[in-house]
């Protein structure tokens, strides 16, 4: 049995980069798959929201120049392109699954609902929820609360590079420590890069936790479902 029952994975971007450095890596795109389904195929039912920063990042855009507003336009449209990647995968290995999109760009993905995705959801498809939240000024981990919140998933789990959260930046400091649980209070106090501000503020203030863990390791997702510590969980 899996552990949770209804999850939103959010995945970063770059991530999805793999060695390239820049763009989607085939490789590391399939892994993504390839885990996905094998908690599919446990029952969990999925909601995923993938970031953009291997395409395009707003914010930085916007300091080079760019106008804000287009800047976090053209990031949505980042994730609309790597969620399209990831269904491309999905299908290919059999794993049913939809993109919604929160500006409505038919026929490329369809309008996002909360009733849609978690219709989709119970219907057996894995749901790709792209664009962000539609508006400018939000980054895609509070698209990504605020997602988990609205399709009531029993968990966000953050996959990213590292395998949880750490009293400092593990790639920069080797002396940090790695907690196996943390309150959404002490990562505010602390000012630990879990996720942004108003992301962790939303899952604070509406009870979703969070379980960071290394998605790049091929396994791990189906380990985190499986019960096993792994990573780090911030809770209340």
């Amino acid at each position: 049995m899996a552990k949770f029952h209804r999850i939103l994975l959010k995945l970063s971007g770059e991530s999805l980069q793999g060695n390239q450095g820049y763009g989607i890596d085939p490789q590391r795109l399939n892994e993504y798959a390839q885990q996905i389904k094998e908690i599919h195929d446990m029952g969990v039912q999925i909601g995923i929201v993938i970031g953009g920063g291997n395409i395009f990042r707003g914010l930085q855009g916007a300091g080079k120049g760019f106008d804000r507003v287009k800047g976090d336009q053209m990031g949505m449209c980042a994730t609309v392109i790597n969620s399209l990647g990831l269904s491309s995968a999905l299908g290919a290995i059999g794993c049913p699954n939809r993109v919604l999109t929160a500006i409505r760009m038919e026929p490329i993905g369809e309008f996002y609902t909360k009733w849609k995705a978690i219709d989709c959801m119970e219907r057996g498809e894995v749901v790709i929820m792209s664009a962000g939240t539609g508006n400018p000024y939000f980054t895609t981990d509070t698209g990504s609360s605020l997602r988990g919140i609205e399709i009531e998933a029993d968990v966000m789990l953050k996959g990213t590079r590292v395998d949880g959260v750490y009293t400092a930046d593990p790639e920069k400091d080797p002396t940090a420590t790695k907690f196996e649980d943390i309150t959404y209070q002490e990562v505010l106090a602390r000012g630990l890069k879990v996720m942004d501000l108003t992301a962790i503020c939303m899952c604070q203030d509406n009870n979703l936790p969070i379980y960071v863990f290394n998605m790049d390791v091929v396994g791990n997702l189906r380990r985190v479902l499986s019960g096993d510590a792994i990573g780090t969980l911030v809770h209340p």
